[in-house]
């Protein structure tokens, strides 16, 4: 892909989307169809989970592309995980719970640190059939920290009082969906797993 980039692009650091050419673009989106048809023929992928940066804000060209992220993938289901939170401030939340909801795709609750201007809100939605919720950890020492990487960022075992809290909100979505996916992205050591097992003695 590096050799086939224009001249004037091989030279730079970053490479954004927007700068490539559009047979680049689609060959792009072509391989990373391909790499998802092996867990796809084997029965093992539930959704492709779209995970948009705290700079992709609302409106409506991000609207517009996650539309066309959907149109890219129409044999797969896609989930969006917004990392913003202006996407459910006050002055957008019911819209954008309305386009989730009329485009059928699932909105990715999660649970992650708060305070920063970024911080997504414990909002337990569904948007569609399937529900997911991701539990990032809440590190918030690390969390906006510069230069760290993904393991230390989410370096956090959750408490049995904070899983508590979720109890009731993955009942409520279980109900409203027909698959819901509860998700422990504390990758950290074992921490994931612990959490993810005190998470099912509960729910049993």
């Amino acid at each position: 892909m590096r050799q086939a980039l224009p001249s004037q692009l091989k030279e730079k650091t970053n490479v954004y989307l927007r700068d490539l050419p559009v047979e680049l673009t689609d060959e792009l989106w072509k391989r990373f169809e391909h790499a998802l048809l092996p867990l796809d023929s084997a029965g093992k992928l539930g959704v492709v989970l779209f995970q948009f940066p705290p700079w992709f804000y609302p409106g409506n060209e991000q609207r517009d592309y996650i539309l066309k992220c959907k149109e890219k993938l129409p044999q797969y289901r896609i989930a969006i995980e917004f990392r913003h939170n202006s996407w459910l401030n006050e002055k957008n939340i019911e819209r954008t719970l309305r386009f989730l909801r009329d485009n059928n795709l699932p909105y990715v609750c999660v649970d992650e640190p708060q305070g920063f201007r970024s911080s997504m809100p414990p909002l337990a939605e569904a948007t569609s059939d399937i529900g997911l919720i991701r539990f990032h950890g809440r590190n918030r020492d690390m969390w906006e920290k510069k230069g760290v990487t993904a393991t230390e960022r989410f370096n956090y075992l959750y408490s049995e009082d904070e899983l508590k809290e979720w109890v009731p909100k993955i009942r409520e979505l279980a109900a409203k969906t027909q698959h819901l996916h509860v998700l422990f992205n504390n990758c950290y050591a074992d921490k994931a797993v612990v959490n993810a097992g005190q998470m099912k003695l509960m729910l049993d």
